[in-house]
């Protein structure tokens, strides 16, 4: 039975190591204090309203790959939704350039925090080069073909997973397993459970 699957393709386990790494991105390490600190007593809320909405999004995708099964990503849906012309063709390429501009934000992210432990501070020459060295490495791992794609995305899904485990579980442990508000957010819970559910993520990012 044919089941137009092709040889070297990104596997199911792959797809999803990919989505996953794609949705743990930046913001999570870098907002979860802030929406914490906004949302006080009502913080897990918070997580629950972000995958509500992250859900229809999910379903869109969902039902669009389905009735157009196809590996052109973003680009695809664009094109089927105003058709082969300016407006498709523009918004892929504005898509493609906000990717370009948050991956060298990422990089740079990744020298900044990974240096920090040896003081070395953010104007150092060392910070460029740690976030260019990511973007070659990434690039190879491209290259290298699906296979490749599909094992790191899997290794850094469980990785990301692992150490949010890990972060939560710490950080509760420090707070007592409770969940008592630690700002003055507290006072107003339900206007800072709606500043934290609307505090804007990057792009791309959950």
């Amino acid at each position: 039975m044919k089941t137009g699957y092709e040889k070297n393709s990104i596997t199911l386990v792959g797809a999803i190591s990919m989505g996953t790494g794609v949705m743990i991105g930046a913001g999570i390490f870098a907002l979860t204090g802030q929406i914490a600190e906004l949302a006080g007593p009502l913080f897990p809320l918070s997580f629950i309203a972000g995958a509500v909405v992250t859900a229809f999004s999910a379903y869109s995708y969902v039902k669009m790959s389905n009735a157009y099964p196809s590996a052109g990503g973003i680009a695809m849906i664009l094109e089927r939704a105003y058709g082969p012309g300016v407006v498709a063709a523009a918004a892929s390429l504005l898509m493609a350039l906000s990717m370009v501009i948050n991956e060298s934000l990422v990089a740079r992210t990744f020298g900044t925090y990974a240096l920090r432990p040896f003081g070395v501070g953010e104007e150092g020459v060392l910070v460029p080069v740690l976030g260019v060295a990511l973007i070659v490495f990434a690039y190879l791992v491209n290259v290298s073909g699906n296979r490749s794609v599909g094992v790191v995305s899997l290794v850094l899904a469980l990785f990301k997973i692992g150490g949010i485990a890990v972060f939560g579980i710490a950080a509760l442990a420090a707070g007592g397993f409770s969940f008592a508000p630690a700002s003055d957010a507290a006072e107003t819970p339900v206007t800072g459970f709606i500043a934290s559910a609307a505090l804007p993520r990057p792009a791309g990012q959950a």
